[in-house]
Formats: C-alpha cells, structure tokens, sequence
C-alpha cells in the first residue's frame, strides 16, 4: 500500500490515499493507535465487521443484572493472516460512553474463570475457537451493557507472541430496541 503526505490545512498527514491516518479527517476516520471506522476493520490477523446489533432485557433465558441489558452483535470475521489462527470471543469488547474504565464490557461467556461460561446458542461465537486460513465466520458477540445506551463501538487490540500490543481498531454503530 502506497503511503504518501496530505495537507489537510492545520497539518500534513500520512494518507493511504483512503484515510488519513495520524489526525482526524472530514470523514470521521482516525487512525494511528485508535482507528476509528464505521463498519468494518482489518489488522494483520483478520477483518471483522458488525452486521447488526440490537439491545434487549432477555436473550435465550439470560437476563441481565438489575440496571443492565443485553447488547447482541451479529458480526462476520474473516482470517486474512497468511496461516490458521486462534480467536476468542474476548478479543472483542463493546464499549460505550466515554473512556471511563467501567466504559466497556467482555462477551458474556467471560466470568472471570478459565472455562468461562457457555454459550446460549449455536449461533454465538464460542470462548475459543480456530479459523483456517481464509476462513470467514459470522456469529454472535453477547455482551452486558448498561440500560440506557445505544451507541456502542466493538473494539480489538493486537496482541502479538512476544506480549507487546499493536493497533486498537473500533466499530462504531448503534444498536435497534427489541
């Protein structure tokens, strides 16, 4: 990907010739260690993208703890690395509000424990799960949320071997009332 120099009139930005990365543009689109999308992101392990999401008070018998509801995401995940790899459904957060540190949330199925919690349905991304090279899946992310919200981002943070982190990519959206 060619990467070249914008004058965006306060400052010259890198641009991939799509984004401008390093500032922020008329679009929306922030890049650098947070990237800031609408749909979709892809880093150097997968792509991913939320299909739909709604909130709701009961999901397949789960319900939420008092002041709480339920944030279901369909997303599609795709392995765009070069071999197979390992995901878990804790990959992914959904946040909300600012950035306060009880802004965000795990998927359901995390409780703290090794084994986790199972999942309520087939269709929910199970806690660890391998996807062969070039491999696409789509499934369920259920997460607790506070009552109240709509708007809602589902972010991932590169994790590398050697445990130093890269990017940390966003996709924003907002979730339907069922």
């Amino acid at each position: 990907m060619e990467r070249k120099l914008e004058d965006t009139g306060d400052e010259k930005n890198e641009t991939d010739g799509n984004r401008v990365i390093g500032s922020d543009s008329p679009d929306g689109v922030r890049m650098r260690k947070e990237r800031w999308l609408r749909r979709d992101a892809e880093d150097i392990f997968f792509s991913y993208k939320v299909d739909s999401a709604y909130v709701c008070s009961e999901y397949e018998g789960y319900t939420p703890e008092a002041g709480n509801q339920l944030l279901v995401a369909s997303v599609t995940l795709k392995n765009t690395f070069g071999e197979e790899i390992e995901m878990y459904d804790t990959d992914f957060q959904a946040q909300w509000g600012g950035s306060g540190e009880d802004d965000f949330s795990l998927p359901i199925t995390f409780n703290g424990t090794e084994e986790g919690l199972a999942t309520l349905t087939q269709e929910q991304l199970p806690g660890v799960y391998t996807m062969a090279k070039g491999e696409s899946r789509t499934g369920l992310l259920i997460f607790e949320v506070p009552d109240g919200y709509q708007d809602f981002s589902i972010s991932y943070m590169e994790a590398f071997d050697d445990d130093s982190t890269g990017d940390t990519f966003f996709v924003n959206f907002t979730a339907e009332t069922r």
